[in-house]
């Protein structure tokens, strides 16, 4: 019988990890002791969750098949703060290198400014974990100059600079590693600029005959990320126009890209993604309930509206979405964000969406077509535009009405404009943007508040006496009157220009006219 004596100052270990709150990572001391004397036992403490609690077997069996002893005596494993609810499996690979640690096989030294994180298999493989870049950016924060995480989430962790990234792919590896025996090579920074492809899409503005002014209104809607919905009858276009705006929007920044790369961490739908490159185009189901919609659940996660963060939410038939789900959008369209609150704490996801919705005028669908009679009784119509608050239409800038396409357009060879040109407009309109906010944490005209409009914002005199009438005769609100300037402004950037005259007013006010 071999008889291990412990050095007193190996006893005790501490370990950097994090955990993710919301999207964003709170560093966690994973503090181990293994105590001289005592019966074995394997204990861990600092609110953790049924996930974490596992982690004793994994970690157990990890080390154990690494071919290293476990200490036959007691184990604590504290999770400080004590007072953060932990969650997951990411803290099993600190706690396996907190218990090698503080047994001596590790040194301490080697520890210094490292942040550790993974799932660990019975075998002691590392395997992917949840919100990595949320974790790596905390680490950048706090000047933690190397993290260690499974060969899985190299792809993600890599976006974050001035941070040493090491691939881990088994515990045995890590040992090696840190004792200086078999040493693992940082992983290299990529501009993972230069790894965006360009993207193919189904749909596209040229295959779509006519429909000249919901073209129009969403390359508007693109440009200045402006909240749209398309109103008409079934077989118009309404749904093939929404599918082919992806189509036509810019490329995002890189701030864009890490911020929704992180929603998408956090959430775990990266999957075989490197990152997410393209705007995100979420097209929920009417039954979707509003959490799905706009996130919660007793472990708080990120719902529809944050996952198309920086893209487009389309909400298809959207009186078909029940009131009380389609309410809940009013603060986040408003604000950016969306609170949820819980007993153990509150939320913040971001939620600065495009929203596009479409609509038909009455339940048949058919009301005012020129062809086919409606059936529907007034009070049935009536309650179908109600599930539509006014508060709610009032936040959607863009109205347009999509009219049956007429027999010449459809049979017409005609091709109309493509993708392509649209795009390329866009592109300009928010270049213009982009050096008006400078500085600033918008991008778009759609993101102004109203102190912005004043600064940024410049009505010619005619223009001026144009926007009072129509407040007069329209009855504006005072949200629809900034909107109604927005829009105009994001005309102006379309065609080059810095001040907004008539012309560009008047062609945003068509498009506000219609739910005043």
């Amino acid at each position: 019988m071999t008889l291990v004596v412990f050095d007193y100052f190996n006893m005790l270990a501490k370990i950097f990890s994090g955990t993710v709150i919301g999207l964003d990572g709170i560093l966690i001391e994973v503090e181990v002791d293994v105590a001289a004397q005592g019966f074995p036992g394997f204990t861990i403490v600092g609110l953790p969750d049924k996930s974490v609690g596992e982690a004793k077997e994994r970690v157990r069996a990890a080390i154990i098949n690494a071919s290293f002893k476990v200490p036959d005596t007691r184990i604590t494993v504290n999770l400080a703060p004590a007072d953060i609810p932990k969650v997951g499996s990411a803290f099993d690979l600190p706690i396996a290198v907190g218990i090698l640690t503080a047994s001596g096989i590790i040194k301490k030294e080697i520890l210094n400014n490292s942040l550790f994180l993974g799932e660990l298999s019975l075998r002691g493989d590392v395997r992917k974990v949840s919100g990595a870049i949320s974790i790596a950016l905390l680490a950048k924060s706090k000047k933690i100059k190397k993290i260690f995480v499974s060969r899985e989430n190299i792809s993600e962790v890599i976006l974050v600079d001035d941070i040493e990234v090491y691939p881990v792919d088994s515990l045995i590896n890590l040992i090696l590693h840190l004792n200086e025996v078999k040493l693992i090579s940082p992983f290299p920074h990529q501009d993972f600029i230069s790894l965006i492809k360009e993207e193919k899409y189904d749909y596209l503005f040229e295959d779509i005959k006519g429909q000249e002014t919901a073209k129009r209104a969403l390359e508007m809607a693109a440009a200045g990320f402006h909240n749209i919905i398309l109103k008409g009858p079934p077989g118009t276009g309404k749904t093939l126009l929404s599918r082919a705006f992806p189509s036509i929007l810019p490329a995002m920044e890189k701030e864009e890209i890490l911020e929704v790369t992180k929603i998408y961490s956090v959430a775990g739908l990266l999957q075989n993604h490197n990152f997410i490159a393209s705007r995100p185009f979420r097209s929920p189901h009417h039954t979707t309930s509003r959490i799905g919609l706009v996130g919660g659940g007793s472990n708080p996660s990120p719902g529809e509206i944050s996952l198309a963060h920086r893209g487009v939410l389309f909400l298809d038939e959207i009186p078909e979405f029940p009131r009380s789900t389609l309410e809940s959008l009013r603060q986040p369209l408003e604000d950016g964000f969306i609170t949820i609150s819980r007993a153990s704490g509150t939320l913040i996801f971001p939620s600065r969406f495009l929203l596009l919705a479409a609509s038909n005028p009455c339940p048949c669908g058919y009301l005012g077509h020129e062809k086919k009679p409606c059936h529907c009784l007034p009070g049935t119509i009536l309650k179908y535009r109600k599930r539509l608050s006014g508060p709610l239409l009032d936040r959607i800038d863009l109205h347009i009405d999509v009219p049956s396409v007429s027999e010449e357009k459809l049979t017409s060879n005609i091709l109309s404009e493509s993708s392509q040109k649209v795009r390329e407009r866009v592109v300009k309109a928010r270049e213009i943007q982009k050096k008006r906010f400078k500085g600033l944490k918008i991008f778009s005209n759609g993101e102004m508040s109203s102190a912005q409009i004043k600064k940024f914002c410049q009505l010619s005199p005619e223009a001026i006496n144009l926007l009072k009438q129509a407040i007069a005769k329209l009855s504006l609100s005072a949200r629809s009157y900034f909107k109604t300037i927005k829009i105009s402004q994001t005309i102006a950037d379309l065609n080059g220009k810095e001040i907004i005259d008539t012309s560009y007013l008047a062609e945003a006010l068509q498009f506000r006219s219609h739910d005043e």
